[in-house]
């Protein structure tokens, strides 16, 4: 009789992507995730299929999730440029409570795997398209509400905004001064007008 599962696999994927997330994907070890995760070796291979299978349903796991997340909180403010500032300042926040300096697990992939990768170099891409879409989607929208002026490049704009988004998590790491943080927001959305 084939043995059940004794795990959540939601809860797996979850601590799965703070080890990554923290420690990266080279350095982190088949031993270090049996560790963390609780369970054995076979279940970790029966499940996910190994340390990059793995990886990968957590990357696309964690993606989903910001994704949604950046969609809500565009879809809770009542304007879009009141939409920019609640996400550049939840980035800000995350900073300031990010007391390991993890950063952004969609910005600490790129860096660590691309080039070499080319499955998450794909889904990197993917990511990119997709939050770049949401940004010009919203920027669209601004326009035609009148918010945004209609002279407005939204392509060019909703690109430049995601490079900020990312940049700004890069630097947090580094330093994450909320003063130098905002300011150099400020300076970015002005370009909304």
């Amino acid at each position: 009789m084939p043995r059940t599962k004794q795990f959540n696999e939601e809860e797996i994927l979850k601590k799965a992507m703070e080890l990554f997330w923290e420690r990266g994907f080279h350095a982190t070890s088949i031993q270090n995730l049996v560790t963390c995760l609780g369970i054995n070796r076979a279940s970790l291979y029966d499940t996910f299929g190994g340390k990059e299978e793995l990886f990968n349903k957590v990357f696309e796991h964690y993606r989903k999730q910001s994704s949604e997340e950046v969609r809500a909180t565009f879809e809770n403010e009542n304007s879009v440029k009141a939409g920019f500032c609640r996400l550049f300042e939840n980035a800000i926040e995350k900073a300031q409570l990010d007391q390991a300096q993890k950063g952004c697990f969609v910005v600490n992939t790129t860096t660590e795997l691309i080039p070499g990768d080319e499955a998450i170099h794909n889904a990197l891409r993917k990511n990119k398209e997709n939050a770049e879409n949401l940004f010009i989607e919203q920027i669209k929208k601004g326009i035609e509400s009148g918010e945004i002026d209609a002279s407005k490049d939204a392509d060019s704009i909703g690109t430049m905004l995601f490079a900020l988004f990312s940049g700004l998590q890069v630097m947090a790491k580094v330093d994450s001064d909320p003063i130098k943080l905002r300011k150099l927001v400020k300076s970015g959305l002005s370009v909304l007008g």
